[in-house]
């Protein structure tokens, strides 16, 4: 039976982070400077900088961005890292939410390598390992054989906007009334 749709709430969300950070712990592997990428990687790289007690670094790159962020486009990578440590330097540790096919992780090691001679060895971690992917991330909680599309929970974010969030606040009377 093939999967065409994965749905993962916030519990199942944060506790494959939880998995995937301890994966991490217990390779053994010690990063000096950990990378996210924005946007999916951001939940991730939080965590992570929170476990770690190591700085976050912020790296956009999105090739998700036609139809509600369902259908791939062409890659862009900022040109700038967002980071209060300095330049990446040493063992890195780049986390995102997925690899998909594989593209995108494989360009920002690449990018990475050329930009930043100070590093050392580069490992990847992320959530789920589509078999459409043609780069094996070092870590990873989930294989996806089907390589189904992974419904996250913070994607109700992706359509709704600040006029339909009010009326549902205010159905459910959580709304405010002032502007803080």
């Amino acid at each position: 039976m093939s999967i065409k749709h994965l749905y993962v709430d916030w519990e199942q969300y944060h506790r494959m982070i939880e998995q995937l950070a301890l994966q991490v712990h217990d390779s053994g592997f010690r990063f000096d400077s950990l990378l996210c990428l924005a946007r999916g990687g951001l939940r991730i790289g939080d965590v992570f900088s929170r476990l770690y007690d190591v700085p976050l670094a912020i790296l956009a790159a999105s090739s998700y961005r036609e139809a509600a962020g369902t259908q791939q486009g062409s890659l862009d990578i900022a040109e700038f890292i967002t980071s209060t440590s300095g330049a990446l330097r040493g063992n890195l540790l780049l986390v995102d939410d997925l690899v998909d096919s594989g593209v995108t992780l494989a360009r920002v090691v690449e990018h990475l390598r050329g930009r930043y001679p100070e590093l050392g060895e580069v490992r990847t971690a992320v959530l789920w390992y589509k078999a459409a992917s043609t780069v094996r991330p070092d870590y990873y909680v989930q294989y996806l054989a089907d390589s189904p599309w992974i419904h996250q929970p913070f994607e109700e974010y992706d359509t709704l906007r600040p006029q339909q969030l009010a009326a549902r606040l205010r159905s459910r009377g959580d709304g405010q009334s002032g502007s803080g």
